[in-house]
């Protein structure tokens, strides 16, 4: 069911989630900036939102790899 999770190389993953998941690096990385208007309660916008999920998949993919692998690392 999770093939695709486990052909996806770990090299690439690391890859996108440091540029496409921080970028814009200055003044703070978007994603860190996204996380903290929704600890505060202001990311109501689609826009915010929608970039929240831009930003945050590539990090979300590659914790599910690293899970996965340390998973059948254990099993």
């Amino acid at each position: 069911m999770l093939d695709w999770l486990d052909r996806l190389p770990l090299g690439l993953l690391l890859i996108i989630a440091l540029t496409l998941g921080l970028a814009p690096f200055v003044p703070e990385p978007h994603v860190w900036e996204k996380l903290k208007m929704l600890a505060a309660g202001t990311l109501v916008r689609p826009i915010d939102i929608f970039d929240l999920l831009l930003h945050g998949i590539p990090w979300l993919l590659l914790f599910a790899k690293l899970g996965r692998m340390a998973w059948i690392q254990v099993r």
